[in-house]
């Protein structure tokens, strides 16, 4: 008898989780999201906890379509293999399969280094390319070389910030004279706990924002920990208005820093709906 509840219980969690997908899936056609020329996604680092394949079925869960691959996860359960960009052939064919078969698609990787000497660099976006990747996102300093291979191979490069790294004067400093293929992985997460103003930090760094690692930040506590979009100190709303005032294009990635896989999976959920509905408004 307890056997049977408990797999009665099962059953329900999964059609709760794949009624969940499905309405977030709906929702993003009937959304003003493609209007306005964002697309959401995950970064793998938010499921750390898990394989690189458990993560990409995490995202398919919800009901979302992209993914930002991080160096170090674990490729799949039962292996030692890591993510990166010396993968083997076959673990890349293995990895290539698993994105199709639950209609994921890779189009972002990083953190991680961008060499600055031009063979080096070749080679990654070379691999990159291969990926389907269009976002390169690190915290290495982007040069001519790296700038002239962004525009050759259509992939951008996205200067990613800590907390103590890559203030926004920076950016502006280093891409000054680039091209528009460099510019800033927006980490507001990152600039809140800084101290910095998200949203006018959004404003100062301005059309130099290619991509995001978006996040919203408890109001209160030491930690300042991750919580669903619109319930913390970071001002989602505004954040996302001034995206749209600033005329963003590109990918914002949800990524927690804290959180067990259960409470992920009740609060990405609202991130979605906050992102759903409020892009919707913000397209009228």
């Amino acid at each position: 008898m307890k056997s049977i509840k408990h797999q009665t219980l099962k059953t329900l969690a999964a059609l709760i989780c794949f009624s969940m997908a499905a309405t977030a899936v709906i929702a993003f056609e009937n959304s003003g999201a493609d209007k306005l020329g964002w697309r959401l996604g995950v970064q793998a680092y938010t499921f750390r906890a898990l394989t690189f394949f458990e993560t990409v079925d995490k995202v398919h869960q919800l009901g979302l379509k992209y993914i930002e691959m991080y160096p170090g996860q674990i490729l799949k359960p039962g292996s030692e293999v890591k993510t990166g960009s010396d993968l083997g052939a076959a673990d890349v064919a293995e990895l290539q399969a698993k994105l199709k078969a639950a209609d994921v698609k890779l189009v972002s990787y990083g953190v991680a280094d961008v060499p600055r000497d031009e063979p080096s660099a070749r080679k990654q976006f070379e691999w990159a390319k291969k990926m389907g990747i269009e976002v390169l996102v690190t915290e290495r300093t982007p040069n001519t070389n790296v700038d002239k291979l962004a525009g050759e191979f259509g992939i951008k490069v996205a200067i990613h910030n800590h907390p103590s790294t890559w203030p926004p004067e920076r950016v502006l400093s280093v891409t000054e004279k680039m091209s528009p293929m460099v510019g800033a992985c927006a980490d507001v997460g990152h600039w809140k706990r800084a101290g910095l103003d998200t949203v006018a930090t959004l404003k100062k760094v301005g059309g130099r924002v290619i991509h995001s690692h978006f996040k919203d930040l408890a109001p209160t506590g030491a930690e300042l920990e991750d919580v669903p979009w619109g319930t913390g100190q970071c001002d989602a709303l505004g954040m996302l208005a001034q995206l749209k005032c600033q005329g963003f294009k590109g990918y914002l990635m949800i990524e927690y820093e804290h959180g067990s896989v259960d409470e992920l999976m009740q609060n990405l959920p609202k991130c979605i709906q906050f992102f759903i509905e409020n892009a919707s408004e913000l397209s009228k």
